[in-house]
């Protein structure tokens, strides 16, 4: 019996050291690296903005650009763009008195992201927020780029603040042409270019009493000798992004705008073609644009960018 027992213990052991000794042989745990990995994620982190909102009002947020994308954090939650605006977004609480935090994040057209926190209050201090005043009041902007497969590897907030230069500093480069009739008046003040992107500065003047209301605009390409598009030529240049929505220009006013195209050269028998078309009207305007001015296109890193 007593040797029954010892070998019973002696077959218990060897299976414990056994079960040991294959641990150890196997890759252990890297703790280290997870740490790290940690650690590098950290450094890269984007700290979010806090915010209030409650059941019974609507918070608005105005952010510099158009909004591109909203991801609301949870059910608690319900947000809109504003009614007719690209860069207004509503907010509430979906019920009342939520008790977990939650969050939000927002991608805006200039490539920035944003993320926020959210508490729920039932007397918020405030329900209006200006993002672009915040940013200016910040020591530094918090800058992150989100890059769109339009732009391909070009950084939305370069192309942003480019045009924002050449639209505030609204020079006239280009003299030559434009078009007129009907006390309309339609410009190009200078194409700029920036790695492989051309920036078209327009401006269109409304000298009678009758608002311009825009319908569409087009970039194209035509016969330089008739003005006629071409079947093989038909294909429409497609604007990458407007600076401002150029929607109707009042009685006696003006409005100004920059245009993003990407890179293209002309034939020597091919214009480029610019048109503006009146909403319910015959007020439409034309400009051609031939390939010496495009090749003159001024750098835009001769401008000192505004950001």
């Amino acid at each position: 019996m007593y040797l029954l027992y010892k070998n019973v213990l002696v077959i218990v052991f060897i299976a414990i050291y056994s079960v040991q000794l294959s641990a150890q042989q196997q890759e252990p745990t890297p703790v280290n690296d997870t740490l790290k990995a940690v650690s590098r994620l950290k450094a890269g982190k984007i700290d979010p903005y806090w915010i209030t909102v409650t059941y019974d009002k609507t918070t608005h947020i105005i952010f510099p650009s158009k909004i591109k994308y909203v991801d609301l954090g949870s059910e608690y939650l319900i947000a809109g763009k504003a009614d007719d605006t690209e860069n207004v977004l509503r907010i509430k609480a979906a019920v009342r008195d939520f008790d977990p935090e939650t969050n939000f994040s927002v991608i805006t057209e200039d490539g920035r992201f944003y993320n926020f926190d959210v508490f729920y209050s039932r007397y918020p201090s405030t329900v209006s927020y200006d993002v672009l005043k915040m940013l200016h009041a910040e020591e530094k902007e918090k800058v992150n780029d989100v890059l769109f497969e339009d732009l391909g590897n070009h950084q939305p907030s370069i192309i942003e603040s480019a045009m924002k230069t050449i639209y505030n500093k609204n020079k006239k480069l280009i003299r030559h042409i434009g078009s007129y009739s009907f006390g309309i008046s339609f410009l190009l003040k200078g194409i700029y270019i920036y790695n492989g992107k051309y920036y078209f500065h327009i401006e269109v003047k409304n000298t009678s009493n009758v608002p311009f209301f825009v319908d569409f605009m087009t970039f194209k390409i035509a016969d330089k000798k008739t003005g006629k598009r071409t079947a093989v030529q038909e294909n429409e240049l497609v604007p990458l992004r407007l600076y401002f929505p150029l929607d109707h220009i009042k009685g006696n006013g003006i409005e100004k705008n920059v245009v993003l195209l990407d890179q293209f050269t002309l034939a020597d028998d091919k214009i480029l073609l610019i048109e503006i078309f009146e909403k319910n009207g015959g007020r439409h305007q034309k400009l051609e644009v031939e390939n010496s001015d495009l090749v003159n296109a001024k750098p835009v890193t001769d401008l000192k960018l505004i950001f």
